[in-house]
Formats: structure tokens, sequence, C-alpha cells
């Protein structure tokens, strides 16, 4: 009878070890759930309990992933939380290197309220394999490889401080967030891969990036419909696609854009500067209230562009106008070197001319033989302020 108490107590002795391991100061380690954390091992397992067990405490905490090399498949961490959550990322996350084996994104952050994700870590998204099976050129279909972190309906969130390198798709996706902020972002991957946008935003409110390091091989920052009070800042981006809203119009039922301002960035050898671009033979859209401010372009092809014909692929009924109405845009303190002669093209739709787009104090130089930077319009009549160069054009049509 004594053995068995004795037996009983240590038992009970090394569950209450095991606990106060894994909750300590409502930290919740993911090597105490069995994280190898040695690049071989995969700790999917591991780092889901570590949240789930974080997800249901009844205070706020810390899910630690701390330095080594962490080889994962999905991740997923889901809520609702019964109160805020931090992830903290030490250390280095790895995708799968084939894209057979991930059927749905990466790393997904769902319906969380006051989550944090932070911590310097990095997450390799390994994407060369994937990178040279991608037909988008030929198919126009690009979604069915994974993202590397995808946030949906957050709320009152951060991501600050963390690095995705390399990923299949679109390296950051946001969609259906409210009030979230994406502070001093480093993204990083070559420029031959093909679309995998930096960062993605769409169907979202009050998203604020401020300070990011985007080299990638398509757009840095990219908007879709419905998004609504965004502000991009201090972004350094290059090389990629540059800095856009859209594409507009592919779909129907595509929600308005609306408060959108980009600012005191810098984009470097990119293939567009800050644009706003629209399908033609679109369904109805809008795009309104949008600032682009005190950008510096540094050998940037189109640092100017708004692009209301914009047919990627080839696919599309180009001669029918598009019918997103774009409104109130205003380009200011745009100055640099652009790597084509057409530094300012304003192409707005025949159909629904852009109404309300300021040109003000802008100095895009152009070098090459053909001669100095003109600009190109149609559809629209710019009111111009301050002192401009190239002198935006009269409108074609």
């Amino acid at each position: 009878m004594g053995f068995e108490m004795m037996a009983a107590g240590v038992a009970y002795h090394l569950c209450f070890l095991l606990l106060v391991t894994q909750v300590q100061g409502s930290n919740f380690d993911v090597k105490a759930y069995g994280a190898k954390a040695n690049g071989m091992t995969d700790d999917s397992k591991a780092i889901n309990s570590a949240w789930k067990d974080a997800c249901a405490a009844k205070e706020a905490s810390t899910v630690v992933i701390a330095k080594g090399n962490y080889m994962v498949g999905p991740l997923k961490f889901e809520g609702p939380c019964t109160a805020p959550v931090t992830v903290k990322v030490q250390g280095t996350l790895k995708a799968p290197a084939d894209p057979k084996r991930l059927r749905d994104d990466w790393v997904a952050f769902r319906n969380v309220e006051g989550l944090t994700v932070s911590g310097g870590g990095i997450f390799d998204g390994q994407g060369a394999i994937a990178w040279s099976v991608n037909n988008c050129a030929k198919t126009g279909k690009c979604n069915s490889l994974p993202t590397n972190l995808q946030f949906t309906k957050l709320t009152n969130s951060k991501i600050e401080g963390i690095t995705s390198l390399n990923s299949k798709l679109f390296h950051m996706n946001i969609l259906n967030c409210n009030n979230v902020t994406f502070q001093n972002i480093v993204i990083n991957a070559p420029k031959n891969s093909l679309n995998t946008d930096g960062i993605h935003i769409g169907r979202s409110t009050m998203v604020n990036i401020t300070g990011a390091t985007i080299k990638t091989g398509d757009d840095c920052v990219s908007l879709g419909d419905g998004c609504q009070q965004i502000n991009v800042e201090k972004v350094t981006c290059g090389p990629g696609h540059g800095i856009s809203i859209g594409s507009l119009g592919r779909y129907h039922d595509e929600q308005p854009v609306i408060g959108v301002t980009v600012r005191n960035c810098t984009l470097t050898n990119t293939e567009n500067g800050v644009r706003i671009k629209t399908w033609p033979a679109s369904p109805s859209g809008v795009a309104s209230n949008v600032n682009f401010e005190d950008i510096i372009m540094n050998n940037v092809s189109n640092p100017i562009l708004i692009d209301q014909e914009y047919c990627p692929y080839n696919n599309c009924l180009a001669k029918v106008p598009s019918r997103v109405k774009i409104s109130d845009v205003r380009f200011e303190g745009i100055r640099g070197t652009s790597a084509t002669q057409v530094a300012v093209k304003i192409v707005c739709s025949r159909g629904l001319p852009c109404q309300n787009v300021f040109v003000e104090d802008i100095n895009l130089v152009y070098n090459g033989k053909e001669g100095s930077s003109t600009s190109l319009c149609a559809n629209v009549k710019p009111q111009v302020s301050g002192k401009v160069f190239p002198a935006t054009c009269t409108p074609s049509a």
C-alpha cells in the first residue's frame, strides 16, 4: 500500500512539473510539447498543441518558439481565444519544399482578437520548386499554391519584427481583418519568384503597415477589393512590381476601395512604382480617396501609373471599357528617376473617366537616349499644382 501511495505521489509530482514547465509565467513553450527544433523532425503537432492550450488560457499568454530550426507542415492558429495571445517566434520555421505536401495555406492565423506575432523569427516557405512549376503566364491561374502567412478575421492585433522568406505564393495575405498593424516586417524572395506578393490586403479595415523591407517577384504591397482606411508607410521595395491597388474589376460583387494612403516609401529597380490597375470589361466597382505622398523612385519603370486596361495574360475583352470608377486620387511629392521615358501614365476608362486626379510637386527624371521624361494620359483631366516634371499631359480623350 505504501509503495502504491509513493508511486502515485511521484506520478503526481511529475505531472505537476510538466504542467509548470508548459505554463510557466503563462508561457507555452513548444519544446515542452515535444518540438525538437532539429531541422528534420516534423514539429507541427507540438506547435499546434501549444497554441490550443494558450488560446484556451484564461489570462494573457505566450506561445514560445525558441531559437532553432523547426520543420513544420500546416500550422493553424485558430480562435476565438479566451484572452490575448502572443506567438513569440525566435527560431526558423521551414515549410515542406514540395508544394504537393501542402493543400492549403502553410501558416494560418484565423479568428483571433488581441493577437501579437513577434520575436524576430523567420518563416521560410522554401518556394523554389513551386516557382519552377508555376505557369501563371500561360494559364492565368496562380492560386493553387500555399501562401506563407495567412491572416484572416484578426481584430486589434499586431504583427511585428518577423521575416517571410521564399514563399511559394503570397508571403502575407490579410483578409477580413480590422485594426491590425504590421511593423518592421522583412520579406525576401528573388526577382524570379512568380506571384509572390509581399503583403496583400483584401476586404479589411484599418490595416496599418509601418516599416517594411520587401524584396520579391511581384507587388511589394497589393490591395484588393474591400480595403478601407489602409495606411502604408516606410516601405522599402525592390526588386518587385511596386505598390498597387488592384487589380480590381475581375470578379462580380467586389467591394469598394476607399481611403488608402501610401507615404514615405522608397522603390528601387521595380517594374512599377505606385499604381491603380483595373480590368477592362469589368463589373461596376469603386476606388476613391487614394493618396500617394512623398515617394522616392530609383530607376523605376512606370513610376506613376493608373491603368484601366490591365490585361496581363491577354485573355480579356480589351476593347470593352472598365466600369470601375476611380476618383479623388492624389500623387504628391514623388521624385527620383524613371527607367522608362513615360514616367507618368494615367490611362482611365473611356466609359467611366477618372474624376478629381491631383498631381502636385512631381520630379521624375529619365536619362535614356530617347530624351527627357514624358507623360501620357487618357480619359482624365488631372489637376496640376506646384512644380511638376514631366509636365502632366493634356488628356487624349
